[in-house]
């Protein structure tokens, strides 16, 4: 049967052949990645991550208050005592989004259910929307190899998996959105639906900004697609006033969000549309007036001086504060060289700079095919396929995305979209050219060789979704909510956080001010309905060195400066490994498994204080300064019994090179006490069976009654 057989009728509709296998691989595509997101599932059914617990209650807010209350929202258990204006420094979108979509689809089941599906859901509904984009730009095959490549893309399976109910999965969605309605408008004839496409890019690429910061590296390659616009196209009559229309649509959305309006717009990302829109228009003004000889030259030499203008302007504006910079991260996304003092923005795994292992890793052999698709387009021969401004878009969206992903981990989801868009053009040119003979090839070996190539690539596509066995998309989506780990570096499940906060709630006033590293202020304020001192917006830095400076300080000065802070109970938290031997009926344990023991490098150097003096040369053992001076050793509740050489069994009683600290079960502050702080909960896996994992949560009361003024 012919794939363009018309199989159903109805009015001017023909369901084809082809059409279904699109359906059927589009289904393919979502089946594949909601799968794969969902695998967390298998450990427990909470939230993931730390920020989805406050975009949660974020979106319960406006569930049960309404929208305009949350636009006038203090929330007082953030920042204690300062709270947070939420709508000014959340993701805004995300919250709306959730809970517009929970009034539609909720169905009367828990929000908090709905939320744990919801970056599932619009995170494969985002293969469909890649495939149309790339459709738009090489055709239906390289779009169905795009929505295939995206729903098993580990950078994005990663920040999208069940639970993972914060920035990037709406963001994603709602940018790849705008900039299909974006580049579709472009392409299309039909007079009637290219101006509410322009406008909804420009009002869908606001919703993404304002889901996720991150949205704003979508931003520049738009700005610099429309510098090359005029040297592409000679529509003119037609870019002269689409482009500025999906401009101002763009401008007038932001001014709707409080968290972008002017700040975007004399920001760097309104003006990475401002300046190329500005520029599009003057320049085709100037190459209608200009000879058809010296079109092209004096349209080069405009550009020229737009962009020294448009770099002395961004320069000399940053440079006097007239145009806001975005935060450091941002900024070194740009500029990878650009190194920061600040130990707080350096502590947060996600800013670490992506190495090349992590980059083969995360695209593999697509690295290769992206490779092959930039050579492809670029031949001339090819230009008839794929037309120039399309060319023009997937090349600029490509180099940027890998060059901005370079910097951060998290940014890692830019690359992933540029190679997913630049290997399938590639995949899709060289399997037109396979099929279409122009590999030459022997008629009597034309049908055997077609068929080695197609095998081949099969096979070399297939080999990243099994190998590394601990490496590929499968194994590295199926780990548990952090909630269930403590994020700590163990694959295990377990209910200490849960039972923790659960506790923290009933066998607390409600009035009750809890402190802890600014890591676990968000499950606090949600799972234990209280007050926490610092949390993951990291909003009011000079608190989180506040209390990195109480870690650090004796006994009697850290408690002091927890009253100072108005604290009434604090939380820390210590990962390890029970050992499967007992040293004289004592239970013996491995620290250093990713909890505030594993920090300790973080906090001495956020407060400023000298690392040898409490760490060894390795930069994770304390020193006995540390055991037994500070407030922080004084609260993990142990102590180093010994030093190990885990290669040779050496044993010694003080710190060597090479050699790891055994310890044993310590409680410095018992309940009963009359110290500074008192331990008045610990969590199950704080008695674990010998040879298991401790994900251990200590909560402590801060003795009021403590002190020389009492």
């Amino acid at each position: 049967m012919n794939s363009h057989s018309t199989l159903i009728s109805v009015g001017n509709f023909n369901l084809k052949l082809n059409h279904l296998l699109i359906i059927g691989i589009l289904s393919i595509a979502f089946s594949t990645s909601f799968l794969i997101r969902s695998q967390p599932a298998d450990f427990g059914w909470e939230l993931n991550e730390f920020d989805p617990f406050f975009n949660y209650r974020a979106t319960q807010y406006i569930v049960d208050n309404g929208i305009d209350a949350y636009f006038q929202w203090n929330d007082e258990l953030s920042w204690y005592p300062h709270g947070r204006d939420v709508s000014s420094n959340s993701q805004v979108m995300l919250h709306l989004t959730a809970a517009t979509t929970y009034g539609i689809f909720g169905g009367g089941g828990s929000l908090y259910d709905f939320t744990i599906l919801f970056p599932v859901i619009f995170g494969s509904l985002t293969a469909i929307v890649v495939f149309a984009l790339v459709r738009i730009i090489g055709g239906t095959t390289a779009g169905l190899f795009a929505a295939l490549f995206f729903s098993i893309s580990i950078p994005i399976i990663i920040r999208g998996q069940i639970g993972w109910f914060k920035s990037e999965p709406l963001g994603l969605f709602f940018s790849i959105l705008a900039i299909y309605l974006l580049l579709s408008a472009i392409k299309s004839k039909n007079n009637k639906i290219i101006i509410p496409k322009l406008i909804g890019a420009g009002v869908f690429i606001i919703f993404g900004l304002s889901a996720w910061g991150g949205d704003q590296f979508f931003i520049l390659p738009l700005g610099i697609f429309f510098l090359t616009l005029p040297f592409l196209r000679t529509d003119h009559k037609f870019l002269i006033w689409a482009i500025p229309l999906f401009t101002i649509s763009t401008i007038l959305s932001s001014l709707a969000f409080e968290r972008l309006g002017t700040n975007f717009i004399i920001g760097l990302g309104g003006l990475s549309l401002i300046i190329p829109t500005t520029f599009l228009i003057f320049c085709i003004i100037i190459q209608n007036k200009s000879s058809e000889k010296n079109k092209i030259r004096n349209g080069l030499i405009f550009l020229v001086v737009i962009i020294i203008i448009g770099s002395s302007f961004l320069i000399l504006g940053t440079d006097s504060n007239f145009i806001p910079l975005p935060t450091h991260r941002y900024l070194n996304a740009l500029n990878p060289f650009l190194t920061t003092a600040d130990p707080l923005t350096d502590s947060v795994s996600e800013h670490a700079t992506t190495t090349l292992a992590q980059s083969f890793l995360f695209h593999s052999v697509l690295m290769i095919f992206a490779g092959l698709g930039i050579w492809l387009i670029l031949r001339k021969s090819k230009l008839n396929f794929i037309k120039n401004d399309m060319i023009s878009f997937s090349l600029i969206i490509g180099l940027i995305g890998v060059y901005v992903s370079s910097t951060f981990v998290r940014l890692e989801v830019f690359a992933s979209i540029s190679i997913i868009i630049l290997s399938s053009l590639g995949l899709s040119l060289l399997l037109k050219e396979i099929i279409s003979n122009k590999i030459e090839i022997k008629k009597s070996k034309n049908f055997a060789i077609k068929s080695s190539l197609l095998v081949f690539m099969i096979i070399v596509l297939v080999i990243p979704l099994i190998y590394p066995v601990n490496g590929n998309v499968f194994s590295i989506a199926h780990n548990p909510p952090t909630i269930m780990n403590g994020g700590s570096t163990f694959s295990i499940s377990t209910t200490d956080w849960i039972d923790s906060m659960e506790w923290i709630k009933n066998n607390t006033p409600e009035d009750a001010v809890i402190g802890s590293w600014w890591d676990y202020g968000y499950w606090i304020q949600t799972k234990a309905e209280r007050a926490s001192l610092a949390d993951n917006s990291t909003v009011i830095d000079h608190i989180i060195k506040k209390i990195a400076e109480m870690f650090t300080k004796s006994p009697e000065q850290g408690w002091q400066i927890l009253r100072d802070m108005k604290s009434d109970y604090f939380v820390i938290f210590v990962a390890g490994q029970r050992l499967a031997v007992d040293y004289e009926d004592q239970p013996i344990y491995l620290l250093n498994g990713g909890g505030d023991e594993s920090k300790k490098y973080w906090f001495i150097k956020i407060a400023g204080e000298p690392l040898s003096k409490y760490l060894h040369s390795d930069g994770t053992s304390g020193t006995d300064y540390f055991w037994n001076e500070t407030l922080l050793g004084k609260m993990i509740p142990f102590t180093p019994l010994v030093y190990v050489n885990l290669q040779t069994n050496q044993q010694s009683t003080v710190y060597q090179p090479g050699f790891t600290a055994v310890y044993v079960k310590d409680i410095k502050f018992p309940i009963d006490g009359d110290g500074p702080l008192r331990l008045v909960y610990s969590s199950p896996s704080f008695d674990v069976e010998k040879g298991k994992q401790m994900i251990g949560v200590f909560v402590y009361e801060i003795n009021k009654d403590y002190g020389p003024l009492n």
